[in-house]
């Protein structure tokens, strides 16, 4: 293999406007650049991370001179060609994003004057890049605005009662947090019974992460995924789909290509659909080593080798809404929750600490702790109800399924 170089870098700009106890505490500004240098020669690549600035002519020098530092790599980089998104849809003042958070806490304080607030407004914009000596030059940039806020009622002998938090591409009027806010604390104080049937509605990427931990390549090749020897088996749900999506317009500061700069047809790769295990995920090493397909999904890694990972997934979404999907139900809305993992059947469980009731639009009140049992193949199967086609409460992607109480 001939000498091939090749950088990737990602530079940000943060700007963090933060409150304890119903007031300002700091406001932080940080500009960060970070790189690795990748120099591949006869079948080994040198890896060099440098957290700031740095001349490139250095970098590569500092890939080669550090032996150990080499790693085998019998694979040469993509030759991906010239390609540029901007996510970009606006960007906001130190100033604007202050005058954001002071209005929040003021309508907070004003509203829920029994609770006690800490947490922050956030600005960020992030320009990722990768160029190599084969021609590549890739550039992804984006920016978001967010928002969390812990709280706590002042006769609570907890640490924190619950949280909530969002995140925009441009600056929200106010109308995202005084809805997420009220949905939150108007009923908090409102006992609720816990209802017959018992329906989780959550963000899903905490569950889509387990479902990626089972469809890595390699554990499916080693037999130690639920899911090994299932490829091409209906397993899930007939409407259930998982997909990683590197063009999904909320994979915040997400890359179109992946760690070794490879890109996905369409910037998508089907996992599951329609309950069908359709294949697992693989780096080049893993493709190579187990004669499995390579998926052009690597994990970044700045400062060593890839593995397989750094999905994107998403579950589509069903053509109703939540309150739809519900169909007069009512669902549970976890606030503060610990689970125990998974064992070799699948089966899991969950305690619900702090817990919401409501309907797809409104609140009815706070539950009282309970615990709940579910499995990894049942959530995705017989008790997936879907994902809703609206955002409510969490301002995002949301699954509903349904679970089981232990008394």
């Amino acid at each position: 293999m001939a000498k091939i170089t090749e950088k990737h870098s990602a530079l940000s700009k943060v700007g963090k406007y933060t409150f304890e106890e119903n007031k300002p505490k700091a406001f932080e500004r940080k500009n960060t650049t970070e790189s690795s240098y990748r120099v591949y020669e006869d079948g080994k690549v040198g890896i060099f991370y440098h957290w700031g600035q740095m001349d490139d002519e250095e970098g590569f020098a500092k890939a080669v001179a550090v032996p150990d530092r080499a790693r085998p790599y019998p694979f040469e980089p993509e030759n991906g060609g010239t390609r540029s998104r901007d996510k970009t849809e606006c960007t906001v003042t130190d100033r604007e994003l202050m005058e954001m958070g002071d209005a929040y806490m003021e309508y907070l304080t004003s509203n829920y004057p029994d609770f006690i607030f800490a947490g922050d407004v956030k600005a960020e914009w992030m320009r990722q890049t990768l160029t190599n000596s084969l021609g590549t030059d890739f550039s992804n940039t984006d920016f978001a605005v967010s928002a969390g806020f812990r709280f706590k009622h002042r006769n609570s002998r907890d640490l924190m009662d619950g949280y909530f938090s969002f995140s925009l591409r441009k600056p929200d009027d106010g109308t995202v947090f005084r809805t997420m806010a009220d949905l939150y604390l108007a009923n908090f104080g409102t006992p609720a019974e816990i209802p017959e049937e018992i329906i989780l509605d959550m963000q899903y990427y905490g569950l889509a992460g387990s479902l990626a931990g089972e469809l890595n390549a390699e554990a499916l090749a080693l037999g130690t995924s639920r899911l090994a020897g299932k490829i091409g088996e209906k397993v899930f749900a007939d409407d259930f789909s998982l997909v990683h999506d590197a063009g999904d317009k909320e994979c915040w500061f997400s890359r179109f290509w992946d760690g070794e700069g490879s890109v996905l047809p369409e910037d998508k790769l089907v996992l599951v659909e329609n309950g069908v295990i359709k294949t697992g995920y693989s780096d080049k090493r893993v493709a190579a080593k187990y004669n499995v397909p390579y998926t052009r999904t690597a994990a970044h890694n700045y400062s060593d080798l890839t593995s397989p990972g750094g999905l994107n997934l998403r579950i589509p979404r069903s053509e109703k809404t939540v309150k739809e999907l519900l169909a007069g139900r009512y669902a549970v809305i976890p606030v503060s929750a610990t689970s125990s993992p998974a064992d070799a059947n699948g089966d899991t469980s969950l305690v619900l600490t702090t817990s919401l009731l409501w309907d797809g639009e409104r609140v009815v009140g706070r539950l009282p702790e309970f615990k709940v049992k579910a499995n990894f193949f049942d959530m995705f199967g017989k008790d997936f109800i879907g994902v809703g086609s609206d955002d409510p409460i969490y301002n995002d992607k949301q699954i509903l399924i349904r679970v089981y109480r232990v008394k």
